[in-house]
């Protein structure tokens, strides 16, 4: 299991991905889900990716080497795909090839075919736009009415981000509440743990602002951790005790 969240909010683009491939109690490795396309000054892209580790690294060797386009011939790769709704295209296309060659094996082994991506960026004469791909290859937009998108063990960090992310959060306290969002999941779940990567692209820069890893002993994240802890702790004993109930 994974957790992986993309926020887009109107100063840019946040995304976050943990790093544990657990496949099993005694068999958890650290993978990087987390990959950075850029050519500043035409395209920043980051993509995402939650399900079997096979099948999605399978994907970005795809979208990394190229296919070819069904409709001009030519082989398209992330670095020259004319728009983010192409990019998001051959995503699509990519997870279905790989489906079209591993697909069935890995049915008739039981293991089914799971994978999902977020896709967010820049492509330079188009918007910044965020996706979340399906195992079918197709895809969904993050919009003004939901701005984040989540992908692989979701259901922990989502309230945080329900409660508090807007169309209108400014980017630094974007990146913030994805980091608690994150910290919550790897509470509740050991299937996913630290390091943490991240990355920040600013709207209309065309380069990605920030890419940096959190290891475990990273000074701000385990104070964000102590801080949410106890803001929870104050939270709870500020709020009136029920009227109803033994008492």
């Amino acid at each position: 299991m994974t957790y992986c969240v993309g926020i887009l909010v109107r100063e840019g683009l946040v995304m976050i991905a943990d790093t544990r491939s657990n496949a099993g109690l005694d068999n958890i490795a650290t993978f990087r889900k987390l990959h950075v396309t850029q050519k500043p000054g035409e395209r920043a892209i980051a993509i995402a990716t939650a399900g079997n580790l096979a099948v999605s690294q399978s994907v970005m060797s795809l979208v990394s080497e190229g296919l070819e386009n069904p409709d001009t011939g030519e082989k398209e790769t992330l670095k020259t795909v004319p728009s983010m709704f192409r990019a998001a295209q051959l995503v699509g296309r990519a997870i279905r090839e790989v489906h079209r060659l591993d697909g069935e094996s890995l049915e008739q082994q039981n293991s089914g075919f799971d994978v999902s991506m977020l896709l967010g960026g820049q492509v330079k004469d188009g918007r910044l736009r965020l996706f979340m791909i399906y195992a079918a290859g197709n895809f969904i937009e993050a919009t003004i009415d939901t701005p984040f998108l989540q992908i692989g063990e979701h259901k922990y960090g989502k309230p945080i981000l329900d409660r508090s992310v807007t169309e209108a959060t400014e980017l630094q306290d974007a990146l913030k509440l994805g980091l608690i969002s994150m910290d919550s999941t790897i509470r509740s779940n050991l299937g996913v743990g630290l390091p943490i990567d991240l990355a920040v692209i600013r709207r209309d820069a065309l380069s990605v602002e920030l890419s940096y890893r959190i290891e475990a002993t990273e000074p701000y994240f385990h104070d964000l951790r102590e801080r949410w802890s106890s803001a929870l702790r104050a939270a709870h004993l500020a709020i009136p005790r029920p009227p109803y109930g033994a008492g």
